[in-house]
């Protein structure tokens, strides 16, 4: 019978103490069997990789990008080593793997690294002979051999890569929430645990405000075909199984709701029209990094000109009134704001099938006197912008309309 390879993942908050990596011990061990073989991915104790910044920000405010990441890696090299020797006082064979150790070879800058391939021969023989690993999440090395960082909340695309590489029959991301519920709990009581939620929902709820997962973790799962379960460290309760399989899957035609806040809304009115106005328009917002959202135009009945009004965030909205108005490539009449907006998005595979949804939304949405600003869709979601004020009363309704209560 062929032995299970499983990888464990364990965040900031599971690792935050002494006591914290004696319970991740356990919980180790508790997957560890003759017939399972676990390796696990750590994140550095909670607040370590904060302060380490804070240290890089007191001598510069362009520190070195190289030293940058080589500072930030100890963080999780001192956790691996508190939870290897922790183990191995218990009586387990256990060491801590370093990025170059094994190697986790990446690719991309400094802080934004992508993982490229992981050497597992020698991870693989220490498993074979009862070994437990405990790899550094968030880092690897590039073709320089110099340490490299994946970016903030990166030990989840670490596990999912390791994951990968190890042909591991399982992903397991251990944090401070019990799994991914149908919308914020802290916001709606009724939120409920999601038992099993597609890749693309996911991926949707992810980017668009849930905390749970980045949306860079949930697409390496996707592309490499690993199926995650997310579950609680503090609490011994099942989780969320994150997958592209359908079986066993529930006929519900929403699985979650997502909201954002501190959106801001732009009208620029009275555009000329003319081929590559957009363009010229959006080019200096992305060149300055402002991220923009929802996006509508509409044309004028002499054809002749267009408004259009796109969100951004509430921060970059100084920025961007002022990249528009040095802007020397558009004409426009005048420029309006709105700020203090949220958007609301019911997310679900099932909807691609299932007509009368956007009616519904909607109709749910007047019976509460909730004006709708902006509408954006796609195959699997449906965001509406909104005030702020209406927030907790749309994502109420929307949540029992879709019988998710």
């Amino acid at each position: 019978m062929r032995s299970k390879t499983i990888v464990l993942k364990f965040g900031g908050t599971s690792v935050g103490s002494i006591e914290r990596i004696k319970i991740v011990s356990k919980i180790i061990l508790s997957h560890k069997s003759k017939n399972t073989k676990v390796a696990v991915i750590s994140s550095a104790m909670s607040g370590v990789t904060n302060e380490l910044i804070k240290k890089t920000k007191s001598i510069s405010n362009n520190f070195d990008s190289a030293e940058y990441d080589a500072l930030l890696s100890t963080g999780e090299q001192a956790a691996c080593a508190l939870i290897a020797g922790n183990l191995k006082s218990l009586g387990h064979n256990s060491r801590s793997w370093l990025s170059w150790q094994l190697p986790i070879l990446t690719e991309g800058n400094h802080s934004n690294a992508r993982i490229s391939n992981i050497k597992t021969k020698d991870i693989k023989n220490y498993m074979n002979e009862g070994g437990i690993p405990i790899v550094a999440g968030f880092q690897g090395i590039n073709s320089n051999f110099r340490i490299t960082t994946i970016g903030r909340s990166g030990s989840d695309a670490s596990a999912i890569m390791l994951a990968k590489f190890l042909n591991a029959d399982e992903c397991i991301i251990y944090t401070d929430v019990d799994g991914v519920y149908t919308t914020d709990p802290r916001m709606h009581k009724k939120a409920k645990k999601i038992k099993k939620i597609f890749y693309d929902e996911m991926l949707e709820m992810s980017s668009l405000g849930s905390k749970v997962m980045q949306p860079t973790s949930v697409q390496d799962a996707k592309l490499n075909k690993i199926d995650i379960t997310v579950k609680s460290s503090f609490v011994k309760k099942n989780g969320t199984l994150i997958t592209g399989s359908k079986k066993s899957f529930s006929d519900q035609i929403i699985t979650g709701i997502s909201s954002t806040k501190d959106d801001a809304k732009i009208t620029i009115v009275g555009v000329k029209d003319k081929p590559g106005v957009a363009a010229a328009i959006f080019k200096p917002l992305s060149d300055n990094s402002v991220n923009v959202d929802m996006v509508v135009q509409n044309i004028s009945l002499n054809k002749k000109e267009t408004d259009i009004t796109f969100t951004i965030k509430a921060d970059d909205l100084k920025k961007s009134e002022k990249l528009i108005k040095n802007n020397k490539k558009i004409q426009f009449k005048k420029l309006a704001f709105d700020k203090n907006l949220s958007k609301i998005s019911i997310i679900g595979v099932g909807m691609i099938t299932t007509p009368g949804i956007t009616y519904r939304m909607f109709k749910s949405l007047a019976q509460k006197k909730i004006n709708i600003m902006v509408i954006s869709t796609s195959e699997i979601k449906i965001s509406v912008l909104i005030s702020n004020k209406d927030v907790k009363k749309a994502v109420a309704c929307l949540h029992k309309e879709f019988n998710l209560d």
